[in-house]
C-alpha cells in the first residue's frame, strides 16, 4: 500500500510547495515591493475599467431580459420620495399659509392654519425621513453583480447567472484569500516594526523610520482592499501642528487618508488585537489614546489635543467630528470639541463609489469582523479624496459656527447633503434642545416684533403706514 501512496503524497507536497512559493512571490513582487517604493503598476486601475465594462454589459443584459419577460426593473428613487422645495424659514412658511389676512391684524396671534405646517412637516418626516435613511446602505441605480441585493437580477438570463456565479468564485476563491493574506501581513509588519522602533531613542531618525514604516503598512492595507484612491489638491495636505477633520463613512477612512500621509490617531483604548496594535503604534510615534473613564472628561481631552498641536514636530491629528459612520450621502453635525482648540483645521472630503462595493459600516447590523469580510469580498473600494484649503476660526466666531462652516465646505466639495442633525440619533432619541429650538421659532411668530409689524412685504401694513404718515404731515401743517 505504501508503494502506491508514496508517489502521490510526494506529488501533493511538491504541488503545495510550488503553490506557496508562487503565492508568496506574487505578494512580494506585486504588493510588498511597490508598497515600500510607493509606486503602482496600474493593475488596479485596469481592473476597475474592466469591471465597469462588465457592469455596463450586465445592465444591458438585465434590461433586455426584463423586456423579454415583460418585467419592470427596480429603479431606486435617488431624489427621495417627496419632491421638496428649497428650505425656507418657519416664519415665512407660516406666513404663506396664513395669507395676506394676517397682515390686517394689529397683534400676531395663533391661527388654525398654523397646524397645517406642523402636520405637513410631520408627515414628510415619517414618509421620507432624511435622518434614518443615512444609517442604511445607499441604493444603487444598477446591479453590481454582488450577492447582497434583495432583487434577484441574476435569474433574468442564463448568461447573467453564469457571470454572477463566476464572480462569486473569483471574489471568494481568489480575491478574499489574497486580501486576507495581505491584511495579516500588513498588521504583522506594523506591530513588529513599530515595536522594534520603540527601542530607538527619540529623535529625527526614529520619526523618519516610523513614518516610512506606517506608510508602507498602510499601503499594503490599501492593496488588501483593492482600493483605488484619487487624491485632489495635494498642496492643501494637513501639516504638523494642525487638526485634520473629515466626514466619516467607515473605519477604513483612516487607511484611505494614511495611505497618502501620516497622522496621529485619537481614540479610546481597546483590548485584544486592536489594543495590541495601539500599544505598538504609540511606541514609535505620538498617538493619543484615552481610557474609557477619560473620554467623558472634556477638559482633559482638550488639554491633550492642545499640547499635541502646540508641538510642531508631531504629526497632524486626524479626527472624525461626526462621531459615527454615515452612509456617504450626507454630512451630519460636527462635534464642537475639535474646533475649540484654537489651531488650524485642515478639512478633507471623502466620497466613495458604491458601484464596486458599499464602504459604509452599519455598526448596529454588522460586527467589525463580518464588516471587514464584506469589504474584502467586494469587487473593490473606489473613492476620491479632496484636500480643502486650511481654515481658521474667525474673530467673533464661536466653536459651533466654525464647525458648521467647515462641515458646509466638506459637504459642498464631496457632493454630500449638509444636515444639522446629530449622528448620535442612530442610537439615541432626539435631544430636547432640538425641540426647544423649534418651539422658540414658533413663539417668535406668535409674539412678533416691531420689524415684523412693519414688514414691507405686507401691502396692507405698508398702505396703513403711508396713510398715517400723510395724516401726521397734515396735522403738522
Amino acid at each position: 500500500m505504501a508503494w502506491f501512496t508514496l508517489p502521490v503524497d510526494i506529488l501533493l507536497c511538491r504541488c503545495l510547495g510550488i503553490f506557496i512559493t508562487v503565492w508568496l512571490t506574487l505578494l512580494f513582487v506585486f504588493i510588498i515591493v511597490p508598497a515600500v517604493l510607493g509606486v503602482s503598476f496600474g493593475i488596479r486601475k485596469f481592473y476597475m475599467r474592466t469591471l465597469l465594462k462588465i457592469f455596463e454589459w450586465a445592465t444591458l443584459r438585465m434590461e433586455l431580459g426584463a423586456k423579454e419577460k415583460n418585467q419592470e426593473l427596480y429603479k431606486p428613487n435617488t431624489n427621495g420620495i417627496i419632491a421638496k422645495e428649497p428650505p425656507s424659514s418657519l416664519q415665512q412658511e407660516i406666513q404663506e399659509l396664513r395669507g395676506s389676512s394676517s397682515c390686517l391684524r394689529s397683534e400676531p396671534e395663533f391661527e388654525m392654519a398654523d397646524i397645517f405646517y406642523f402636520c405637513r412637516r410631520g408627515v414628510e418626516s415619517i414618509v421620507d425621513d432624511e435622518v434614518t435613511k443615512r444609517f442604511s446602505a445607499q441604493e444603487l441605480e444598477s446591479w453590481n453583480l454582488l450577492t447582497r441585493s434583495n432583487y434577484n437580477f441574476r435569474h433574468i438570463s442564463v448568461r447573467l447567472t453564469v457571470l454572477w456565479g463566476l464572480g462569486v468564485l473569483i471574489r471568494y476563491g481568489v480575491l478574499l484569500p489574497f486580501r486576507v493574506t495581505l491584511a495579516v501581513t500588513s498588521i504583522s509588519l506594523l506591530v513588529v516594526l513599530s515595536t522594534i522602533l520603540g527601542f530607538l531613542p527619540s529623535g529625527e531618525l526614529r520619526s523618519c523610520l516610523s513614518e516610512n514604516v506606517q506608510l508602507m503598512c498602510y499601503r499594503i492595507c490599501v492593496r488588501a482592499l483593492t482600493a483605488i484612491i484619487t487624491y485632489h489638491n495635494s498642496e492643501n495636505k494637513p501639516k504638523n501642528g494642525g487638526i485634520c477633520v473629515a466626514n466619516h463613512t467607515t473605519p477604513i477612512d483612516v487607511i484611505i487618508l494614511a495611505n497618502d500621509g501620516c497622522y496621529s490617531m485619537v481614540g479610546q483604548v481597546h483590548g485584544g488585537l486592536m489594543g495590541m496594535v495601539q500599544r505598538a503604534m504609540v511606541k514609535s510615534s505620538a498617538h493619543i489614546w484615552f481610557e474609557r473613564s477619560e473620554v467623558k472628561d472634556r477638559h482633559l481631552v482638550a488639554k491633550r489635543l492642545s499640547d499635541h498641536v502646540a508641538d510642531k514636530t508631531k504629526q497632524p491629528i486626524l479626527i472624525f467630528p461626526e462621531g459615527t459612520c454615515i452612509n456617504n450621502t450626507s454630512v451630519m453635525m460636527f462635534k464642537k470639541g475639535s474646533f475649540e482648540i484654537g489651531c488650524t483645521v485642515y478639512p478633507v472630503a471623502i466620497k466613495y463609489d458604491p458601484r464596486f462595493g458599499d464602504a459604509f459600516w452599519n455598526s448596529s447590523k454588522f460586527g467589525m469582523v463580518s464588516y471587514l469580510l464584506r469589504m474584502m469580498s467586494s469587487w473593490a473600494i473606489v473613492c476620491s479624496v479632496w484636500y480643502l484649503p486650511p481654515m481658521n476660526r474667525e474673530e467673533g466666531e464661536d466653536a459651533v459656527q466654525f464647525a458648521n462652516r467647515v462641515k458646509a465646505a466638506i459637504a459642498a466639495q464631496g457632493g454630500l447633503v449638509d444636515l444639522i442633525w446629530d449622528g448620535g440619533l442612530k442610537r439615541a432619541k432626539v435631544k430636547d434642545a432640538f425641540k426647544e429650538e423649534q418651539q422658540k421659532l414658533y413663539s417668535k411668530v406668535l409674539v412678533g416684533n416691531n420689524k415684523d409689524k412693519s414688514d414691507p412685504k405686507c401691502p396692507e401694513d405698508q398702505k396703513a403706514a403711508e396713510d398715517k404718515s400723510s395724516k401726521d404731515a397734515a396735522k403738522g401743517q
